[in-house]
């Protein structure tokens, strides 16, 4: 039976860590706001509007939202790099048979330019996100939406690099595969109850097989 697998993206697919952490100093720098000495790769994996709130305030978060999304549209989405393996690896699973998808927090219209931009797009059949105005900026309502508006062939799983990811999948029936060489720790996903981790991309075919 052909499984569907879903992908988030930042930190699965895709390092993005300069692009989000770049765009949120030049935008904590313009409001006004102390840029903190430690990564902020904490922010890397829920929505970031949600977490700004623990680092600027409430008063402040819009603003420096704002700021933010402007730096990232501009320049910031363009600060990925595909990790080393990852075009191998959904060619592999392409060849398979697998249904592939990604589902991400991160606005579509970001994620559909950043893929296409790094030639993964014509790997997955569906691109899930969220809305600019926040809708389904939640994992867990991420996918509950994405398996209502498509016909799943086979078993699902959600492979991800945090345990949003892990909980988000749980939440909907899911399997998760969690993955090491992103934002998250293995004791994250251990802690979330991923079925399986992996180290690198190329371990992930046998694991669904």
């Amino acid at each position: 039976m052909r499984k569907t697998v879903f992908f988030d993206l930042d930190g699965t697919l895709t390092d993005s860590r300069a692009g989000i952490i770049g765009s949120l100093h030049h935008a904590l720098r313009q409001a006004g706001k102390p840029v903190p000495d430690d990564d902020l790769a904490w922010l890397i994996g829920p929505p970031i509007q949600d977490s700004l709130a623990s680092l600027v305030g409430e008063s402040a978060r819009e603003e420096v939202f704002a700021l933010y999304r402007q730096r990232y549209d501009e320049v910031g989405w363009r600060e990925n790099v595909p990790y080393d393996g990852i075009h191998d690896m959904l060619a592999a699973l392409s060849a398979r048979g697998y249904s592939l998808h990604v589902a991400t927090a991160k606005p579509r219209v970001f994620a559909e330019r950043i893929l296409e931009h790094f030639e993964l797009r014509p790997f997955f059949d569906r691109v899930f996100g969220s809305e600019l105005d926040g809708t389904r900026t939640r994992k867990d309502k991420l996918l509950e939406w994405a398996m209502s508006d498509m016909t799943v062939l086979g078993p699902a799983v959600m492979v991800g690099d945090r345990r949003f990811d892990v909980e988000g999948a749980h939440a909907n029936g899911m399997r998760s595969i969690g993955v090491t060489w992103g934002f998250g720790s293995r004791q994250e996903l251990e802690d979330a109850g991923a079925q399986a981790i992996i180290d690198a991309p190329a371990a992930l075919a046998d694991v669904l097989d």
